[in-house]
């Protein structure tokens, strides 16, 4: 095998997707944007509708009309940029919602897609998509004379539970929504844990079905196995990779492995914390020296037998540890996994 093998568990999505269902009396849908945080979103939509699910989110009309490709009809596709300029026929063409964030694109909703359906976004606090409460409430009644079918906001601070962002913003939402009888939607993953007060009437998961953080109950979702292409001896003294940044203090055997940041595994997972490593059968094998274009150096000295690959995401580590490792958050690494690995879907 020369190529890295990434393997998309579906049926740990599906799960996932089951597990925060059960946990409200909302609807729950799912978010897909960007290729599914990067797995791929026609077949992990497939998936999805599949376990039940009946609407989708995804960040732009072209990621919409894709979407629409792969499902078909019978399912609602909700737009988060909104109705962007020159979106009306793509819009229309594919029976998307556009989730409508200002004035401007509330009039361009009436002017070129007269009766579409559409849904509107509000600014809780966040600033940054939405409209705030002035101008909410100047357009409040013009907006729910056309009927919208949703109507939602989003929390800046969910993976917090206790930050008082998260009260705040459900105040802002339940006073700039109170009287209405159309759908409501504050929640995606962190918002679903933060109680039933968050809920409303439909959330929207998106890490928490791939296997990322605040859902910490999830499934594993994706494994990362990396071809070694040759191993070596280093003795004391020695440096190892781009900078010499790390030196042999003993006799160490060493594995060059096939992936590197091109792969989307960050440079600094490089041995700047001390603590990366791939797995092998429950042995940690730590990294050693930077991370390059399409290589990573690893200890093997642990291992009597250098197997053919190394595991770099599995049940034992999955991508927030890789996160912690390189100073980030799970959500990059996940959308950072690249075009290069040959791709297995399971389940």
């Amino acid at each position: 095998m020369s190529k890295a093998t990434l393997t998309i568990d579906l049926q740990a999505i599906a799960d996932n997707w089951r597990a925060l269902d059960r946990m409200t009396k909302a609807e729950t849908a799912a978010v897909v944007k960007a290729d599914s945080y990067g797995l791929g979103a026609a077949r992990v939509a497939k998936t999805l509708a599949e376990a039940g699910a009946r609407q989708f989110f995804v960040a732009l009309t072209e990621e919409g009309v894709a979407l629409r490709q792969a499902l078909g009809e019978g399912t609602v596709i909700n737009v988060f940029s909104g109705h962007m300029p020159g979106d009306a026929e793509a819009i229309a063409g594919a029976a998307l919602t556009p989730m409508i964030n200002s004035t401007e694109q509330l009039l361009r909703q009436f002017e070129t897609l007269p009766g579409h359906a559409f849904g509107i976004q509000l600014d809780s606090g966040m600033n940054r998509l939405g409209m705030e409460p002035a101008e909410w409430a100047a357009l409040r009644d013009i907006a729910l004379s056309q009927n919208p079918r949703l109507i939602m906001s989003h929390l800046a601070c969910s993976d917090a539970p206790d930050h008082e962002m998260n009260d705040a913003q459900l105040r802002s939402f339940s006073d700039m929504t109170q009287g209405v009888e159309v759908p409501r939607s504050l929640s995606a993953t962190g918002g679903i844990l933060l109680g039933p007060e968050y809920h409303f009437d439909v959330t929207r998961p998106g890490i928490g079905l791939y296997g990322g953080r605040p859902f910490t109950d999830a499934r594993p979702v994706v494994t990362l196995d990396v071809p070694v292409i040759q191993t070596r001896s280093v003795t004391p003294g020695e440096t190892v990779g781009y900078g010499n940044t790390w030196r042999a203090e003993s006799t160490v055997k060493i594995a060059t492995v096939a992936a590197g940041y091109a792969d989307g595994l960050l440079r600094a997972m490089g041995n700047a914390t001390g603590t990366a490593c791939f797995q092998h059968e429950g042995v940690t094998l730590p990294i050693l020296g930077r991370v390059s274009m399409d290589l990573i150096t690893v200890d093997v000295s642990a291992l009597e037998e250098v197997p053919a690959t190394l595991q770099l995401l599995g049940q034992s580590q999955g991508v927030d540890d890789l996160a912690e490792w390189a100073g980030t958050i799970g959500y990059e690494v996940l959308t950072s996994l690249g075009a290069r690995y040959a791709r297995n879907y399971a389940g």
